[in-house]
């Protein structure tokens, strides 16, 4: 799938929000698209892709249809999605994936199974506790997953290094065998597209 394409099934869904079409909440991408892409050429067809509520490109870079995904999204399933025959879940807990992600990783591990286990977070939940216990168990377990996480510094209405009171993020900067951290900046808003809707 091309940049383009990315692009433009987001603009889509942010007109089908604004319009009262959704009557859900969404999430949506913009600005790391060139990132996502080079990064998914490393997933392959079997291996496992774990996501928040924002996982719309993750969805389309790992095999999802446009058809079937905007069906979802538009039946109010955006926070998440969920598509097993495709290898990817998403969660609107915050944290929530992160366990269940660590599972699959052991559960490939015990299986001796070439495939591994790519869970993506935000920059506010890679700083929670949970983040921190499932990064050093894999770590120290030498377990099939790695950890993207995703800075677009908008996490909900609050400043993820002032809450923190931090001037640089736990994983900031990092690229390992098991964390790897991006910034990127987003045009829309933590939810929505811009227009308020009453659910």
């Amino acid at each position: 799938m091309k940049k383009t394409d990315l692009i433009k099934f987001e603009n889509d869904i942010a007109t089908a929000f604004n319009s009262g079409r959704i009557r859900a909440p969404v999430h949506l991408y913009s600005g790391n698209e060139t990132v996502l892409i080079k990064f998914f050429k490393k997933i392959k067809k079997n291996d496992w892709v774990f996501c928040s509520w924002r996982s719309h490109y993750q969805c389309l870079l790992k095999g999802v249809p446009p058809k079937i995904l905007k069906k979802e999204i538009l039946e109010g399933k955006s926070i998440s999605l969920c598509f097993p025959e495709y290898k990817i879940y998403s969660s609107a807990i915050v944290g929530g994936v992160l366990p269940i992600a660590v599972g699959m990783a052991l559960s490939l591990k015990r299986k001796k199974s070439r495939n591994k286990v790519y869970c993506f977070m935000g920059e506010m939940t890679s700083e929670t506790g949970i983040a921190h216990e499932t990064i050093k168990y894999s770590r120290n377990k030498k377990l099939p997953i790695h950890f993207i996480v995703e800075d677009n510094r908008k996490s909900v209405c609050t400043d993820t290094r002032k809450t923190w009171s931090q001037r640089k993020l736990t994983y900031e900067k990092s690229s390992d065998k098991y964390v790897t951290y991006y910034k990127y900046n987003l045009k829309y808003p933590h939810a929505g597209a811009g227009k308020r809707v009453q659910f």
